[in-house]
Parts: structure tokens; sequence; C-alpha cells
């Protein structure tokens, strides 16, 4: 069951409470790029992505938020470090969300300039604290960097922003130690009512990070803790959001969509099943359908038995596949025709 957090407003979307767990995502272009920046963000949206976070390294990429936000559908998020004239810049041209670590900002009354900024726009403001980042008392404290540390580390600059009159605030607590991040979550979960944006930082490669954040994030959101999340990898953007849409699915967290299910390869194996299960996946993400299961089966002998509990299937034998609805054969035909008919099907699901 998911814990109850604050609602808070983030563009045109709502976190917390009872509104769904949000897929977000970072930006890799330059952000002073508009045209490029844009580009990755309406491929992003069109994947499935609700909030993006930019980076805000120079002024010239606070400036660009503005033109950015013209052209976008979803919420935009400026990530800043060290210097508030840069989150000055990016409220002031429009920035849905600022997201800071108050520790690396400098003093109170700078922090104090962010905060009157966005409680003048009513605009959220992320506190994020990495394991990376941990301040060193607080690491000779608990003789080490510890979930107990990233805790009060986070729970320290939220009570900061609360001192300076403003609870407008989402938490995020990372580390690329999934047992500790997982751990980090638990206790702050108990401790405030604040949403938190979760995921496992540095998580590594496609393949690695993939695996790291799943395994955290499951753990994390099985519990009923997290309002949004991010999928951490080292490689394009929108792998991050087609690995978060699909984690999500498998929790039951999210529905929608067309799933696709495909069997192991095998010795009996008599077709080129990865490259099938690819061409598949990608033709589905263009059609625009909800709670469809789809089968990609490599075996014409058990294939349709396998695929019986999907709604449409395609299994593929030498040279030539089956079409097959609801477990049933409906269609033999060329191996080459096979994504297209499970195409035309799609296409027509619903209206008969």
């Amino acid at each position: 069951m998911r814990m109850k957090t604050k609602e808070i407003h983030i563009g045109n979307r709502v976190i917390g409470g009872d509104n769904p767990i949000l897929i977000q995502s970072m930006t890799n272009t330059k952000t002073e790029d508009v045209k490029s920046t844009v580009a990755q963000i309406l491929e992003l949206e069109k994947a499935g992505c609700d909030i993006i976070r930019c980076a805000v390294p120079t002024l010239e990429a606070a400036k660009a938020i503005g033109e950015i936000k013209k052209q976008i559908h979803i919420p935009l998020v400026c990530d800043i470090h060290f210097d508030y004239r840069l989150a000055l810049a990016a409220i002031e041209n429009g920035a849905d969300k600022i997201r800071i670590n108050p520790g690396n900002i400098g003093s109170i009354d700078r922090i104090k300039a962010v905060v009157d900024a966005c409680k003048e726009k009513n605009i959220p403001i992320r506190v994020g604290v990495n394991s990376g980042s941990l301040e060193k008392e607080l690491v000779e404290k608990y003789h080490g960097v510890t979930a107990e540390g990233l805790v009060e580390s986070a729970l320290d600059k939220v009570y900061i922003i609360e001192d300076l009159g403003y609870d407008n605030l989402v938490i995020s607590i990372k580390s690329s130690d999934v047992m500790m991040c997982v751990k980090a979550h638990e206790l702050i979960s108990t401790k405030t009512s604040y949403p938190l944006h979760v995921g496992i930082t540095e998580a590594g490669t496609l393949r690695s990070g993939t695996i790291k954040s799943s395994a955290g994030l499951a753990m994390i959101l099985h519990q009923g803790i997290g309002d949004t999340i991010r999928v951490s990898l080292t490689g394009a953007p929108i792998e991050e959001v087609y690995t978060a849409k699909t984690l999500l699915k498998t929790l039951g967290l999210r529905k929608g969509g067309i799933e696709v299910v495909s069997c192991p390869t095998c010795g009996r194996t008599q077709i080129d099943l990865i490259g099938l299960a690819n061409k598949v996946e990608a033709m589905v993400s263009e059609i625009d359908l909800n709670d469809v299961k789809v089968a990609v089966m490599g075996c014409v002998v058990n294939g349709p038995g396998e695929a019986k509990e999907a709604d449409l299937g395609i299994a593929g034998g030498i040279g030539e596949g089956l079409l097959i609805k609801h477990g049933e054969v409906i269609k033999k035909l060329p191996e080459d025709q096979l994504v297209e008919a499970l195409r035309e099907e799609l296409l027509n699901w619903g209206k008969c």
C-alpha cells in the first residue's frame, strides 16, 4: 500500500497523495542547445517520460529554459549546483521545479534568496543528497557513509528551508550502494511526509545499471515508498524511461500500453527470435493501446500453448510462423510477414 505523502504540484503534474508514481529522466544534451534539448525531450515524452530535468551549469543554460519550455509538454526541473544565481535565473525563465543541495549553494542568505524566489512563484524545491557528497562530520559521526547519515543530511537541509518559511518540497536521497539506498528510504519514510524522488544513483551501464536499479527500486516501491522515480543509466535517456515503465508495470504500479512477453531462445529455436522480439517491441511502442499482452515465441510446436495467456502472439519456425489470438492459431504466414500481420491485428484491436 502506498505511503501517503504531501501533494506537490510540478507544472501541470501532481505528485504525492493518491497520485500515480511519475517517471523522470534527465537530458544529456547541452541545455544551451535549445534545438537538441527540445528534440530529446519530445522523444522522451513520446516514450512515456512524465517529468524532465535539465542541467543548468551556466547563465546561458538558465536563459535557454524559457525557450525550451515553449516547445515541450511536460514539467521541467532545473538542476543547480554551487551557484545560487543560476537557480534565480532558472526560476525567472520558467523552471517548474528547482533541484538544489543547500549544502553546496553557500551561505544562508543565498539559500534564502532561492527559497524566496521559489516561494514567490510557488515552485517546489527538490532537496537532493547523494552518498558521494555526504558531509564530513556525518561520515565521522556514523563511522562511514551510511543510510542513517544520508537521512540526517537530507532532513537537515529540509529543516533549513522550513525555517525560512517554505514547505513546498520533494526529497531525494540516493546512493550507488543498493542496500544502503533501500535502508535510507525505509528510514526517511518514517520521518517525513514529503514526497520522495527515488533512484539508485550512478547505477552504471545499460546492463548493470538496469539490474541494480530494478533490484533497489523494486524493494523500495514494493513497500509503498516513492512518488517519482528515475532509473539512472550511463546511456541514452530514453532507455531510462523504457526501463522505468517496465518496472512500474511489473510491480503492478502502472497500467496501460502494450506488454510484450517473449520466450528465451533454446536449441529448438529455428527463427531469429531475438531480432523478431526487438522488432515487435519497437513496433508496439508506436501503437496507442492499453492493457494488451503480446507474446513472441520461437517455436511453432510449443508456441501456441505458451502464448495462450497473451491476447495476441506470433510463433516462428523455419521460414514461416503462426499468428495466435487468445491461444488459438488464426493464420499461418511467411516469416517476413509476421510482424506486419501482428501490427494489423493490433491496429484493429477493439474494433470488432
